[in-house]
């Protein structure tokens, strides 16, 4: 089945409009899901929000937005004051900035969408701006409202359509540098160097991807189907923990048996 599609708008570069829609590019519609229920009767609990002090229910609409500037004191926003802060244009990508297309950290990716023209008139214009951006390897950054909040975003030429990244905020990403500091200054010596990198050698394969299947997700499903079907599943015994590695460490003796492990491993 077709995603969704979740926006519809227009991509705008200078004088070109077109109509748009997103979709999510992942999703996590697949994954098992839990609902509280109680044990005894077997019906659903529900969340509900309650005053701190009076434990007493509030109503959605004595609900409002509260930034702390001292204990138990709030400056407070309504929804409307909150939507007068973002983009006036909640339905416009209009991109007014490119960036080569690699100079973006992937660090900076947040969320994928796939961008689309939404009907025949505008595909022609979707795709000059495409290719256009393909061909001088460039990707465009523009700003739009989504998920009620506004954010920069990164559009890029994927095959026949484009792919919009949220970017992340300025104040979420942690400086590098200050990672690096803690990191050890002396280089590697050659013989380790050719030796881990021969390890790497024997554990490089072509991408797949089930390699990111969910081991939890698979025993889950079958857990489940095992239980409509009346049964009862057995409970898996817990395999003895590894020993914690030393931190004293003979590199040189430990690259060799990894070495020989990978030589006897039947994994190519």
């Amino acid at each position: 089945m077709a995603p969704r599609v979740f926006w519809k708008g227009y991509l705008k570069l200078s004088l070109v409009t077109c109509r748009v829609t997103m979709t999510p590019a992942v999703s996590e519609g697949a994954k098992v899901r839990f609902h509280n229920v109680n044990r005894k009767t077997h019906n659903r609990v529900l969340s509900q929000y309650v005053d701190a002090d009076t434990g007493e229910a509030v109503e959605d609409d004595d609900q409002v937005k509260g930034y702390p500037k001292g204990e138990d004191d709030y400056v407070l926003f309504e929804d409307d004051e909150l939507d007068d802060v973002a983009l006036e244009s909640t339905r416009t990508i209009d991109i007014e900035t490119f960036v080569p297309a690699n100079s973006i950290g992937w660090i900076w990716y947040d969320r994928p969408h796939y961008l689309a023209p939404d009907d025949e008139v505008s595909a022609e214009a979707f795709a000059v701006i495409r290719e256009a951006m393909a061909k001088t390897k460039t990707g465009g950054v523009a700003r739009l409202v989504m998920y009620r909040r506004e954010r920069a975003v990164l559009l890029l030429p994927k095959d026949k359509g484009i792919v919009v990244w949220t970017l992340r905020y300025g104040d979420e990403v942690r400086d590098a540098d200050d990672y690096a500091a803690e990191m050890p200054k002396e280089k590697p010596g050659a013989k380790h160097l050719a030796m881990m990198e021969k390890i790497i050698e024997e554990r490089t394969e072509a991408w797949k991807p089930s390699m990111v299947d969910d081991p939890v997700q698979d025993r889950l499903l079958d857990i489940i189907a095992e239980r409509r079907k009346g049964r009862k599943t057995k409970k898996r015994t817990q395999e003895k923990s590894p020993e914690r590695p030393s931190n004293v460490i003979d590199i040189t003796a430990a690259l060799k048996k990894s070495l020989e492990a990978e030589r006897k491993s039947p994994r190519k």
